[in-house]
């Protein structure tokens, strides 16, 4: 680390330093300033290369850095612990009401859904009712729901229920005759039902030719409301109540036409700012607390930014002494692997952290203030952040002879890991397309891709293996015994052969580096 340079008491530099002195004296003047320099540079990069404990026994310096970084682990991890308490409440309201929803405008909803949708029917009768049951449910919504809920406007700051239907334009069946006559184009029809409609006799819109329904023309039919509601749990936590709305919609697929419509329920929260919030108590005191503290964490991320920050750059600084020094001295470069040893890795993750820290603060301020409402972009910051902060705990460990063989185990064996991983994940991959093209319309775990290789994962962990030879549908006798095949192969080659090898990747590095 870059530092002045003290004066030497040596005689040879007195002597060199009158102003009468000839060429020999000025030689030897330039050859002691060289020396000078050399040894100067020997303890700069003796010195920034001490971990804080052998720089403390050094020069006697209180190692503040390492201390605000334990100090800043305490605060960012108290933050998050509130921060997800408070985050639980609002998914745990979200999905409540959600749940609440299903019940209230679902007729027959059973409290599971079928595969990814709700329900489904499979008469005409049935999705009449479904669909008159969802509509007088939300006239009578305030004398039937539990919740703290009441009804939104819509677009036109009306209190409404809209109902579209979408079917094609025209067309004519007759499945006895083979006979089909069908415009592709599709029509999109919607009526709009307000309260004071659905004040009045059920059968004027019931009988509307709206509700005339052609099911062989018929593709879908939205039913759309808005609705609003106040989380009142937060006030036992000491905070500031949510207003939300909730656009939800009832989906009536019948676009395969094959005597069988599935009903979708979707559900949208936003939280939006309270208008006229008065609570008494000490909930706005214990807010205003919590910002202080926030601010506080900032200014701690901040210093502990501008002192990283600041080593970077004296980094930068005695490196460039170092390179110029080499090579004046021996007329070479320095390697880029040599170069890149005075880049402290962990200062460049704790400046991610701190930016992240600072940004996820400041949002999780606003969201206390009511100002804004992104609860998952917040987590996300303050939960990444977090994580960083802790793998940075393992740089102290590391001083440590016992506790330092797990860092360097992982800086050996990662480039062989990811080497190895990139001709391994060419074979999953062809797993993958293979077992969703031939498996994905006999197996719920192998509908998509997704699906897919999530479920080959859990096969090389081991989970789940009988239910997934047992699920697979005897339909067809090929793909039944094509399935074994699949499953058999793909287990044993990656439990015990290239899951080994991974595993024997790993224990190279650790027993080179342990017999070292």
């Amino acid at each position: 680390m870059a530092r002045d340079v003290e004066a030497l008491d040596l005689p040879a530099w007195s002597r060199a330093s009158g102003p009468s002195q000839g060429p020999q004296c000025r030689d030897t003047m330039a050859h002691l300033d060289s020396e000078v320099k050399e040894e100067c540079l020997r303890e700069d990069l003796r010195f920034y290369f001490m971990n804080p404990c052998e720089k403390f026994r050094a020069r006697q310096q209180i190692p503040w850095k390492m201390g605000l970084q334990i100090l800043k682990i305490v605060m960012v991890t108290t933050q998050l612990i509130r921060f997800g308490l408070s985050n639980q409440l609002v998914v745990a309201f979200k999905e409540e009401n959600t749940a609440a929803f299903k019940h209230l405008f679902l007729k027959g909803y059973s409290g599971s859904d079928e595969d990814d949708y709700s329900c489904s029917v499979y008469t005409q009768e049935d999705t009449y009712d479904s669909i008159f049951f969802a509509i007088n449910q939300f006239h009578r919504l305030r004398n039937l729901s539990l919740g703290t809920l009441g009804y939104g406007e819509s677009e036109d700051n009306r209190i409404a229920l809209k109902v579209c239907k979408q079917h094609y334009k025209k067309g004519t069946m007759f499945p006895s005759n083979e006979t089909l006559n069908i415009d592709s184009d599709i029509e999109i029809d919607c009526i709009h039902l307000d309260l004071e409609a659905l004040s009045k006799d059920p059968q004027d819109w019931k009988n509307s030719s709206f509700f005339r329904l052609e099911f062989y023309r018929l593709l879908q039919i939205d039913i759309s409301f808005q609705l609003k509601g106040i989380d009142l749990q937060t006030i036992h936590s000491r905070e500031l109540p949510d207003c939300y709305v909730f656009q939800n919609m009832i989906i009536f697929d019948n676009k395969a036409h094959s005597g069988k419509i599935k009903i979708y329920f979707n559900s949208d929260a936003k939280i939006e700012e309270c208008k006229d919030l008065k609570i008494s108590g000490s909930i706005q005191k214990n807010t205003q607390y919590v910002l202080v503290f926030d601010a506080f964490v900032i200014v701690i991320c901040l210093a502990s930014l501008i002192l990283c920050t600041r080593s970077i750059v004296l980094a930068l600084r005695l490196r460039k002494r170092f390179l110029k020094f080499f090579l004046e001295k021996y007329k070479r470069h320095v390697c880029n692997a040599d170069q890149r040893e005075f880049i402290n890795q962990w200062y460049i993750l704790v400046i991610i952290s701190d930016l992240l820290t600072i940004s996820g603060s400041v949002l999780k301020m606003e969201i206390k203030a009511k100002n804004l409402t992104n609860y998952n972009l917040c987590s996300i910051l303050l939960g990444t952040s977090t994580l960083f902060v802790w793998v940075g705990v393992i740089r102290y460990l590391g001083y440590f002879q016992a506790y330092n063989v797990l860092i360097l185990t992982m800086q050996a064996s990662l480039p062989k890991v990811l080497r190895f991983c990139a001709c391994a994940g060419m074979i999953y991959l062809g797993y993958t397309f293979c077992g969703w093209i031939v498996l994905g319309p006999y197996h719920n775990k192998f509908e998509n891709l997704n699906t897919v290789a999530e479920c080959l994962f859990s096969l090389v962990n081991g989970d789940d293996m009988y239910a997934t030879f047992a699920h697979i549908q005897q339909k067809s006798h090929l793909v039944w015994l094509f399935s074994r095949l699949y499953l058999y192969s793909f287990i044993s080659l990656f439990i015990y052969m290239i899951l080994s090898l991974f595993i024997a990747i790993i224990t190279d590095s650790y027993d080179t580096i342990k017999g070292s």
